[in-house]
């Protein structure tokens, strides 16, 4: 339960990133590179006051040259709610400025709750949006995964003989493929000069691609045991078509497990993008998700010295960790010889 309240929240910041951000993700600052995250202040001296930060200090190393932030604290920032910034489209149709929090004064000095990137962008901001594209293309490709596993899955465990042959043996030749090279093979052949959009469906496609092997073989088993029940057996004399028995009468019988599988492939598809970002061959800036953001990381100098660059890693982390719980409790749920104490 506390794993499905954690995937609410982070389904809530996938729907609403610009609400919740108190940036622009793609605004750059030069003079902005690599400042640490910033800490909000509740108390002044024992007093309770509104929340704020102090102001940047910005000075040079005098041997490496390196930037140096400190807090300036001459100047307070007060932290406000429901404030103005840069305009955007509420849900791509409600045209606003409204943001959730942000600084009181929109001329003061920036406020960067995650510290800011080699080009001086807000990482708070681009975790906001990073968690739109990871999420739902986790939701995407399960849901295609889902549609070929049990379609594929379903015809092979119903129908058996060469259907059941050829389906098996093309299931076994994609799992005898080593991930890594397949996902590299894929990814190249996605042309460069494509869009966001149009390499977020490619990507999508790709993973799925990959990931409906295993549901088709637990459908087909099941299928296999369940194709001499009486009720299939009553459908089928009843005259009704292969499709409609597969999906309206067999698939229904063993929901809750599908639901269950389905929730704990999610997380092995967020990893499978966050990787093809991470090295690369995935999602491409300006494009923002999770694996293009720890792409960032990459560079052991950045890390070194904005070890704050690794949090997008920590969310992945926490997401994984959400489903995969939410997963389990799901199917010991649904397991009907589940002893409950």
């Amino acid at each position: 339960m506390v794993s499905a309240v954690v995937l609410i929240i982070l389904y809530l910041i996938a729907l609403f990133p610009e609400f919740l951000s108190t940036h622009d993700p793609n605004e750059l600052q030069g003079k902005r590179a690599f400042v640490p995250p910033q800490q909000l202040h509740f108390f002044d001296g024992l007093k309770p006051v509104r929340p704020y930060v102090y102001g940047i200090e910005a000075s040079r190393h005098p041997e490496t040259f390196k930037p140096i932030y400190e807090d300036d604290r001459t100047i307070k920032h007060g932290v406000s709610f429901f404030v103005r910034g840069h305009e955007y489209k509420l849900l791509g149709l409600l045209k606003t400025d409204r943001h959730l929090f942000g600084l009181s004064d929109p001329d003061s000095t920036a406020l960067y709750l995650l510290g800011t990137d080699r080009l001086g962008r807000d990482l708070f901001t681009r975790l906001m949006y990073g968690t739109r594209l990871s999420m739902s293309i986790g939701l995407l490709s399960v849901a295609i995964s889902l549609f070929l596993g049990l379609l594929l899955g379903g015809i092979s465990g119903y129908r058996g003989g060469i259907y059941d042959a050829a389906i098996q043996r093309f299931i076994e030749f994609i799992r005898s493929i080593p991930t890594i090279p397949l996902w590299l093979a894929l990814a190249a052949s996605v042309p460069s000069d494509w869009g966001v959009i149009q390499v977020y469906f490619a990507i999508t496609v790709i993973i799925s691609f990959i990931g409906w092997t295993t549901l088709a073989r637990e459908v087909r088993g099941r299928f296999l045991s369940m194709r001499e029940e009486d009720f299939v057996i009553a459908a089928r004399l009843y005259g009704a078509s292969e499709l409609k028995i597969i999906f309206k009468h067999m698939i229904p019988s063993f929901t809750s497990h599908i639901i269950a599988t389905t929730t704990l492939a999610v997380p092995a598809i967020i990893i499978a993008e966050t990787s093809l970002s991470f090295l690369g061959l995935g999602l491409r800036a300006p494009a923002i998700s999770w694996g293009v953001l720890l792409f960032e990381a990459q560079n052991l100098n950045a890390v070194a010295n904005a070890p704050w660059l690794m949090i997008p890693g920590l969310v992945v982390i926490v997401a994984v960790l959400g489903f995969n719980f939410m997963g389990d409790g799901l199917r010991d749920a649904a397991d009907p010889y589940a002893v409950l104490n």
